[in-house]
C-alpha cells in the first residue's frame, strides 16, 4: 500500500471517499428528475445522477446548441418553471439579452452561468423564431438535516462544519463536499474508516429533508514507528524527539497516539531540529511516511532520513560595522564554546541575545547575523557572528484592536514601544509577550504595515478578550493543614482597568483563613504596583505544637520595575497576632500532665506586629511557572519596630538556577535545578523587644523535605506538671525556631514512561539545611540558676540536615496531584522526620 507522505499527500480515507463519490450519489439522488423531452432546437444540460456536470469537456453543450440556428435577434426571453425565483433575478444571469443576437457562445455562457448559481436542477434552452425559452427545474428547499449513528462528534459539532443549511437551496455539490468535511472532521480524530453517506427524502412543495447516515468505525491508532538511517541515536531516544507515540493502554487521557498527518509532519521537523541541535550540520530528511494497515485498524509511520557528519565547533569571531560596537566588546557576549557541537538554536538564541542586549544599550537597529562555513575534513564549523546595523524603522500609530473588555490606555501601557520609538524585531516579540502575559486575552498578535514613509510602520495589537473573572469552590487535601475546603471570588480585569481584585476564604481541618486583595497594576498612571490586602488566619498547631496561632490585620504593598528583570516591592504590614495556649493542663482530660514549654508560654497572649519589608528581584528564567532555564536571584529584608511590640530586623537572601538537559537527553522535559537560601534576623531592642517565637526562622516540611514542618532546629521539652512544677523531659516537645538558617536543593526533573500522556512528571532531589540561634524573650537553660523553670533546649546546632527522596507530579482530572517521599541521609538526635508529602486539590 502506498505510504502518506509529509508533503502533499492527503489522508487514506480522503483519497478513497473521492474515489467512492461517484458511487454515491445515486444512492441519495433516486428519482431526482425525469426524463426530459427533446426538442429540435434545444440546449440542454443536466445536473447528472453521479453528481457532476454532464459536461464531457463541452461536447454535450456544443452538440445542443448547435442545433439552435444562429442569426437573427432576440426579440425577448420568456422563462418557465421558475416558482421561487423571480423571473428578474433568473434574466441577471442571462448573458444574452433581448436585442442581442442568437450565437451558440452567448447561448452557452448563459447556459453555464445558470448552473453556476446552484440554484436550477435543470436548464433547458429553446428557440422558437425570436423568442428564446428558459426551461428551468430549481433545486428543491432544505427542509432539515439529520444526522444518524455519530456518537465522538455531537450534531453541533457536524452541522456548524457545513454549507448546507434549513431553508438553503440543495444542490449536489453542495453536498459531495459537506460529505467530504465530515469524513476530514472524523480523519482529524483518526477514525480513517469512518463513512459517511448522505440520503434524501422529498417532502411536498418541492422540499426535502437530507440525512447523513454515519458509520463512525473505531480510532485509527500507530501501532509501530520506525526510524530509518539513524545510526547516532537509538530508536528509543528518537521516539522521545516525536510527538506521536505508539499505542498503549495508559494512553487514554492523550491523543498523541491517534494517526494525524499533520502532526507527522510536525515529527518530521522535529527530529530535523534534533538532529542540528546536535551537531547533524547536513542532516536530510529524505521521506515521512505514514502507511494503513490492510485492516484499515492501524497505522505504521516511517521516518527515513539521512544523518550526516557530526560537526564541532572551531573558530569562532565577530564583525561589526557598527559604531561604537566593536568585535572585542562583543566576544565576551557569546555563549558557545570551541569543540562543542554545533547547535544551530543555541547559535541562534546567542545571536537573538546578542541582538537584544545592543538594541537594549543604545543600538535599536542592529543586527546580529550568524555565518557559517563548513569543513567536511576535519568535521568543524566556523562561526561568524556579523553585527551590521539594520534600517531605520520608527513606529508612526499604534491601533488596538479586539479588545471589548479592556480599555485601550491598559493595553497601551504594557506595550515596550509608543509612537515615534524605533520599532525592531524584538519589541514586536515582547509586545506580544506582555500583552500574553496580562492574562487578559486568549489571543495576541502584533501586526504592522506600511506607514506613510519607507522609514515608518503602523503597528497594530489584536487581541481576543477572554473571561478574567473568576469563582472557584474547591476541596482537597494536604499533609500541613488536613482536609479543606476553599471558596473564591476574583476579578483580574476589574472594569478593564487591569485592577486585580478578589475574596477568598479556606477552611481545613488544622488552618482557618479568609482574605480581601486589591491590586492596582499602574499605580497613578505610572510604573507602580499597589495593593491593599486585609486577611484573618487561625492555625492551630496541635498535631506538633501546644499551641494555636491567629492573626488578623492588613498590609500595603507597592512595587515597580527597574527593567525587564529587575523589579523591587516594598510592603507595610500591621497585624495583630494571637499565641493561644491549646492545652492548658487539667481542663483538658488525658493532656492534664503535660503543658507547653516556658518559651511558648512567654509568648502566649496577644502582640502586634508593625513591619516594613522590601524585595529586590533579579529574575532571567525562561518561564516564571514552569522553569527550564535562566536564573532569580532575590533579597528580602524585614525591619519591625515602627510601632508594636516587635523590635526585628530580618534579612533573606535566595536564589534559583536551572539547568537545561537537552544536549544531553534530546527532550525539553529534562531540567537541573538548584536552589539555595539564607536568612538571618537580630534583635534590635532588647529591653522592649517581644521575641514572639512565631517570627522565627523554621526548617522543615516543604523547605527540608523528608522532617517534618519546623522538625528540624531548636525545641524545648514540655514543664511536666503533677502536683508542682518540675524541670521536665517528658511529653511533646515545642518548635522553637531560629535566628540563623540556611537551605540547599538539588533537584533532577525528569518524565516518565507513560508521564506525557497521563500529565504525570517526576523528580528526583537532595536537600539540605539548618537552623539555629535560639530565640526567646528569656532563656531557661541554666540548670544551676534557672531551678524550676529550667527548660532544656535541643537541636540548637549548625550541622547540616540532609535528605534525599523521589516525587511526583500529576496533573488529573480531580487536579494537582503532588507526591513527595523522601528519607533523612543525616539528621540529629530528636529531629521530627516525615517521610511522605502530598496534596491534591481540584476547583470547579
Amino acid at each position: 500500500m502506498s505510504g502518506l507522505r509529509t508533503e502533499g499527500l492527503r489522508p487514506v480515507a480522503v483519497r478513497l471517499a473521492l474515489l467512492a463519490s461517484a458511487c454515491l450519489f445515486p444512492a441519495y439522488l433516486v428519482g431526482a428528475e425525469a426524463a426530459p423531452s427533446h426538442h429540435h432546437r434545444e440546449v440542454r444540460h443536466h445536473n447528472s445522477r453521479k453528481g457532476s456536470m454532464v459536461d464531457r469537456q463541452g461536447d454535450y453543450r456544443s452538440a445542443a446548441v448547435s442545433r439552435i440556428a444562429d442569426g437573427g435577434m432576440i426579440q425577448q426571453i420568456i422563462v418557465k418553471g421558475n416558482s421561487r425565483i423571480e423571473t428578474s433575478t433568473v434574466l441577471s444571469y442571462m448573458v444574452v439579452q433581448p436585442g442581442d443576437s442568437f450565437n451558440k457562445e452567448g447561448l452557452n455562457r448563459s447556459l453555464k452561468t445558470l448552473y453556476a448559481t446552484g440554484l436550477f436542477r435543470d436548464v433547458t434552452l429553446q428557440r422558437e423564431g425570436s423568442t428564446l425559452l428558459v426551461h428551468l427545474t430549481e433545486n428543491p428547499v432544505v427542509n432539515r438535516i439529520v444526522f444518524e449513528g455519530n456518537h465522538a462528534l455531537k450534531d453541533n459539532d457536524l452541522l456548524k462544519e457545513l454549507n448546507l443549511r434549513p431553508r438553503a437551496v440543495f444542490s449536489a455539490q453542495t453536498i459531495a463536499a459537506d460529505r467530504q468535511k465530515i469524513l476530514n472532521l472524523y480523519a482529524a480524530r483518526a477514525r480513517y474508516g469512518a463513512t459517511v453517506t448522505p440520503q434524501i427524502i422529498r417532502l411536498s412543495h418541492n422540499r426535502i429533508d437530507v440525512i447523513f447516515n454515519i458509520n463512525e468505525s473505531h480510532q485509527t491508532l500507530v501501532k509501530k514507528i520506525t526510524f530509518i538511517g539513524n545510526h547516532s541515536f537509538s530508536e528509543a531516544a528518537l521516539e522521545n524527539v516525536v510527538s506521536s507515540k505508539e499505542e498503549a493502554w495508559y494512553r487514554f487521557f492523550s491523543s498523541a497516539d491517534e494517526y494525524n498527518p499533520e502532526r507527522v509532519r510536525y515529527d518530521a521537523e522535529l527530529l530535523r531540529r534534533f538532529y542540528l541541535h546536535n551537531g547533524f550540520v547536513d542532516f536530510r530528511m529524505i521521506d515521512a511516511t505514514g502507511e494503513l494497515s490492510p485492516d484499515h485498524k492501524t497505522f505504521y509511520i516511517t521516518f527515513t532520513f539521512n544523518e550526516g557528519p557530526r560537526y564541532r565547533l572551531g573558530k569562532l569571531d565577530v564583525r561589526s560595522n557598527v559604531r561604537h560596537v566593536t568585535p572585542q566588546m562583543m566576544k565576551r557576549h557569546i555563549e558557545v564554546y570551541k569543540n562543542q557541537y554545533y547547535d544551530g538554536t543555541a547559535i541562534q538564541d546567542n545571536a537573538t541575545d546578542m541582538q537584544e542586549w545592543l538594541q537594549d544599550n543604545g543600538h535599536p537597529f542592529a543586527a546580529v547575523r550568524t555565518e557559517i562555513a563548513r569543513n567536511p575534513e576535519k568535521k568543524i564549523v566556523n562561526l561568524l557572528y556579523d553585527i551590521v546595523e539594520g534600517p531605520h524603522v520608527y513606529v508612526e500609530r499604534i491601533d488596538i484592536n479586539g479588545n471589548t473588555i479592556t480599555r485601550d490606555s491598559v493595553i497601551r501601557r504594557n506595550l515596550p514601544m509608543a509612537e515615534g520609538d524605533a520599532y525592531t524585531p524584538s519589541s514586536r516579540k515582547y509586545a506580544r509577550m506582555d500583552l500574553q502575559d496580562l492574562g487578559y486575552f486568549s489571543n495576541v498578535s502584533i501586526d504592522q504595515t506600511q506607514g506613510s514613509a519607507p522609514d515608518k510602520v503602523n503597528v497594530s495589537a489584536n487581541v481576543t478578550e477572554k473571561p478574567t473573572g473568576e469563582f472557584s469552590l474547591g476541596g482537597g487535601y494536604s499533609t500541613d493543614v488536613g482536609v479543606l475546603g476553599n471558596l473564591a471570588l476574583k476579578q483580574h480585569n476589574l472594569l478593564g482597568t487591569g485592577i486585580d481584585a478578589g475574596a477568598s476564604g479556606t477552611v481545613a481541618y488544622y488552618e482557618k483563613q479568609a482574605d480581601i486583595s486589591f491590586t492596582d497594576p499602574y499605580f497613578l498612571g505610572r510604573n507602580f504596583v499597589a495593593g491593599l490586602d486585609f486577611y484573618f488566619v487561625q492555625n492551630n498547631y496541635q498535631t506538633y505544637q501546644r499551641y494555636s496561632e491567629g492573626q488578623y490585620g492588613g498590609s500595603f504593598r507597592l512595587g515597580y520595575a527597574y527593567n525587564r528583570y529587575l523589579s523591587q516591592s516594598w510592603t507595610y504590614t500591621l497585624v495583630d497576632r494571637h499565641v493561644g495556649n491549646a492545652y492548658p493542663g487539667s481542663d483538658y482530660p488525658g493532656y492534664k500532665d503535660d503543658v507547653p514549654s516556658i518559651y511558648v508560654l512567654q509568648s502566649a497572649g496577644w502582640s502586634l506586629l508593625s513591619q516594613l519589608s522590601t524585595t529586590l528581584t533579579y529574575d532571567r528564567r525562561d518561564n516564571r511557572l514552569a522553569p527550564h532555564s535562566g536564573y532569580m536571584l532575590s533579597a528580602t529584608g524585614d525591619f519591625a519596630g515602627l510601632g508594636g511590640n516587635e523590635k526585628y530586623a530580618r534579612g533573606k537572601f535566595s536564589g534559583a538556577y536551572y539547568i537545561p538537559l537537552d544536549d544531553l537527553t534530546g527532550s525539553h522535559d529534562w531540567t537541573i535545578q538548584l536552589k539555595g537560601g539564607v536568612g538571618y534576623m537580630g534583635d534590635w531592642d532588647g529591653r522592649h523587644g517581644d521575641r514572639n517565637i512565631i517570627d522565627n526562622f523554621y526548617l522543615g516540611g516543604q523547605n527540608l523535605r523528608g522532617f517534618l514542618q519546623g522538625g528540624v532546629g531548636p525545641r524545648s521539652a514540655h514543664i511536666r506538671r503533677n502536683g508542682q512544677w518540675i524541670p521536665g523531659y517528658g511529653g511533646q516537645e515545642d518548635f522553637l525556631g531560629g535566628r540563623f538558617m540556611y537551605t540547599a536543593s538539588f533537584q533532577l526533573n525528569f518524565p516518565l514512561p507513560m508521564g506525557d500522556s497521563l500529565g504525570i512528571s517526576g523528580r528526583g532531589f537532595i536537600d539540605a539545611g539548618s537552623l539555629t540561634g535560639l530565640r526567646v524573650r528569656h532563656r531557661y537553660t541554666n540548670e544551676a540558676h534557672d531551678g524550676a523553670l529550667f527548660t532544656p533546649v535541643s537541636g540548637n546546632t549548625f550541622t547540616p540536615r540532609v535528605s534525599g527522596g523521589l516525587g511526583i507530579s500529576w496533573k488529573s482530572p480531580f487536579g494537582l496531584v503532588n507526591i513527595d517521599g523522601a528519607v533523612p541521609i543525616r539528621k540529629e538526635h530528636g529531629d521530627r522526620i516525615y517521610p511522605i508529602r502530598f496534596g491534591f486539590g481540584q476547583q470547579f
